[in-house]
């Protein structure tokens, strides 16, 4: 596949990024989860999952952690409506308060159907944790309980998220310019 030329504009940067995960971590704390599992939706969460498991950390908690691999994009740049589990958990989460962490919470089709899986397997509480989310996209009712950003309706990458697997690597969330003459993956604008 040849990719276009493009720049990658900054929406939220990496020190905004780490604050607010910081701040998240405190309020997860304060929720007083017992025995907990983080459960990261991949692929797009991964970096997030990380730096908030690691922020879990400093504030006192000991998370167990977990994957469960879903889709409704493949390769599309938009939801096709259908859930699909991918790579599914392989812990109990039985009796367990369980924190999803996902990257963006859009329509919410993905987050909503992991959290019915999950207490419909017997978690005690399934929490929500999102990086970014687009109030505006919603095709079913959920409001995550942790929120990094309210997002733009604008497709966006990096720090984990991708377009056709590319941008992943990006410590920033930015926005993809294929009008730009020249690439810039490293933040400039």
């Amino acid at each position: 596949m040849t990719i276009p030329s493009r720049r990658v504009r900054v929406l939220f940067d990496e020190a905004a990024i780490a604050r607010r995960t910081e701040e998240l971590a405190v309020a997860i704390a304060a929720a007083k989860p017992q025995n907990l599992l983080v459960v990261a939706v991949l692929k797009g969460s991964f970096m997030f999952a990380a730096d908030l498991l690691r922020a879990l950390h400093r504030v006192g908690l000991e998370p167990q952690a977990e994957f469960v691999h879903l889709s409704s994009y493949r390769t599309a740049t938009v939801s096709s409506g259908q859930v699909e589990i991918l790579r599914d958990v392989e812990s109990e989460v039985r009796g367990r308060d369980v924190l999803l962490i996902d990257d963006i919470l859009e329509s919410g089709r993905t987050i909503v159907f992991a959290k019915d899986l999950l207490m419909a397997r017997g978690a005690k509480r399934v929490l929500t944790a999102v990086l970014l989310e687009k109030p505006g996209k919603r095709a079913v009712t959920i409001d995550a309980d942790f929120v990094g950003f309210t997002c733009p309706d604008v497709f966006v990458v990096g720090y984990g998220m991708d377009v056709a697997h590319a941008f992943r690597q990006l410590p920033f969330v930015g926005l993809v310019d294929y009008d730009s003459p020249e690439p810039d993956l490293f933040g400039g604008t």
